[in-house]
């Protein structure tokens, strides 16, 4: 998936796949987490958040199953 560089202290890049409602997080340490069934809305307000790392902690990684990638 393909990943856009975000401005943050804490996350390096965000992907989105409109298809399958799944978002892709890699963080500074190089750690890379996907989200399952994130509605489209929800990468929109990630991505146009002031802090990236608060709204992805705040409003998707509480609410959405996720899974780190090997």
């Amino acid at each position: 998936m393909k990943r856009l560089g975000v401005s943050s202290s804490n996350v390096a890049s965000v992907g989105y796949d409109e298809e399958t409602k799944t978002l892709e997080v890699e963080f500074h340490n190089g750690d890379v987490y996907q989200y399952h069934s994130v509605p489209v809305s929800e990468y929109e307000g990630l991505m146009g958040a002031a802090s990236v790392g608060k709204y992805l902690h705040s409003y998707i990684g509480r609410v959405y199953p996720h899974s780190k990638m090997t």
